[in-house]
């Protein structure tokens, strides 16, 4: 039996990286798990495949989860295929999509970056959070930029992080009282196609080098943070930005 036998979770941007990893962890620990996607539909549909290949339950429910309406259709799809509790929310969806300086970007890109990264977990929460009890657990995918601003071209995306962060925070005190604990991950330089698209070679070589642990992180261990969070075996654990960046930086 696993830590999360029986309960049901949903993963935005499940499909690929950190968050293919944390679905296929949370299905391994005995989950139901509903594998949203937006672009990768191969990629989920891949997830779902090995999740169902071990024994576990799994769909693909494609949603634009910056968008109310396309939030609205995943809460529909969840509660027709697995009622209309959960227990588990992760929110992965994110991106950066270009770096670009103070000078260089619009209206549009702006609205782009805060509404992936933040709009989506603020309305993704409040969606299925009537359907949260006693013992859920929501975990939001925030990141050390958060904490230090990020690299160049990055101040729209780490000020998105960092207002995931905080409502985390906010909303660990709003729904304490119901039993439901909220938390962030902060990952460091974890080995992602983000990074492929974004960091070039000698800047991740670079970063890997001034960490203490000499390496990047990879996907697979956020994923068994993230479930370890979801457990029962961290229900004191409520509020918290915890960083996982191999000793790169501190809280």
């Amino acid at each position: 039996m696993g830590k999360l036998e029986g309960k049901i979770a949903i993963v935005t941007g499940g499909s690929r990286d950190i968050g293919r990893a944390i679905s296929i962890k949370l299905a391994k620990e005995g989950a139901k798990v509903v594998v949203n996607y937006f672009n990768s539909e191969s990629g989920a549909k891949e997830t779902v495949n090995e999740i169902k290949s071990s024994g576990q339950e799994a769909i693909a429910v494609k949603a634009d989860v910056s968008k109310l309406d396309d939030i609205a259709h995943l809460k529909e799809k969840v509660v027709e295929t697995f009622g209309d509790k959960i227990d588990i929310l992760v929110n992965n969806a994110g991106g950066l999509f270009a770096r670009k300086t103070l000078q260089d970007f619009d209206e549009t890109f702006y609205n782009l970056v805060m509404d992936v990264n933040f709009k989506s977990t603020v309305f993704v929460s409040q969606t299925f959070e009537p359907l949260m009890g006693k013992g859920a657990s929501i975990i939001n995918i925030s990141s050390q930029a958060a904490r230090d601003g990020g690299g160049a071209g990055s101040a729209l995306y780490s000020s998105s992080k960092g207002a995931v962060s905080t409502f985390t925070r906010a909303m660990a005190k709003e729904l304490g009282p119901k039993g439901i604990r909220v938390n962030a991950l902060c990952p460091g330089l974890i080995g992602t196609k983000f990074h492929d698209d974004f960091t070039k070679d000698d800047v991740r070589k670079k970063v890997a080098a001034g960490t203490p642990l000499r390496r990047e992180g990879t996907a697979g261990e956020v994923a068994d943070l993230v479930a370890y969070l979801a457990s029962e075996d961290a229900s004191f654990i409520n509020g918290n930005n915890i960083d996982i960046n191999g000793g790169l930086a501190f809280s």
